[in-house]
């Protein structure tokens, strides 16, 4: 070191400071735990508010099982199982004769795009309190023009 530098290590009261690797990391623990917080708080209120337009379903249409049974809705509100009219009242009864009473059987759920949301989710809870768990909705096939 030459005459007049001042060592970037010692003390300019004279002591020497001694060189260090430890970080001081509780600062950073502070301000995570706070983001965390903050995140937890804000994330729920953020996806309640965003209104979302679905577009129609363009993943490959899974194969459908040997014994499939299919709840249709159309726009008019008439329910159907398979080809058979039914209503709501026997919607459980005519799927028990569709499927043995098998409630393990996937339900697959096709409703006109016009149909009110209501009447959905009326044929869901249905299917559900029926002790039907196993439910797929069915959505339009999309046709991708190659040009």
């Amino acid at each position: 070191m030459r005459l007049g530098e001042s060592d970037p290590f010692r003390d300019p009261y004279g002591g020497d400071f001694a060189e260090t690797a430890e970080i001081n990391v509780t600062p950073f623990v502070d301000i995570m735990l706070v983001l965390l917080i903050v995140f937890m708080i804000a994330a729920p209120l953020a996806t309640v508010a965003v209104q979302v337009e679905l577009p129609p379903a363009s993943a490959e249409p899974a194969p459908a099982p040997a014994r499939a049974v299919y709840v249709s809705i159309q726009q008019t509100g008439q329910v159907f199982v398979m080809e058979e009219q039914v209503s709501f009242a026997t919607l459980i009864e005519r799927i028990d004769a569709r499927t043995g009473g098998v409630k393990t059987d996937p339900i697959y759920l096709r409703a006109d795009a016009n149909v009110p949301y209501r009447s959905v989710m009326r044929a869901i809870n249905a299917l559900q309190d029926g002790g039907y768990l196993k439910l797929s909705l069915v959505g339009e096939d999309i046709i991708e023009d190659s040009e």
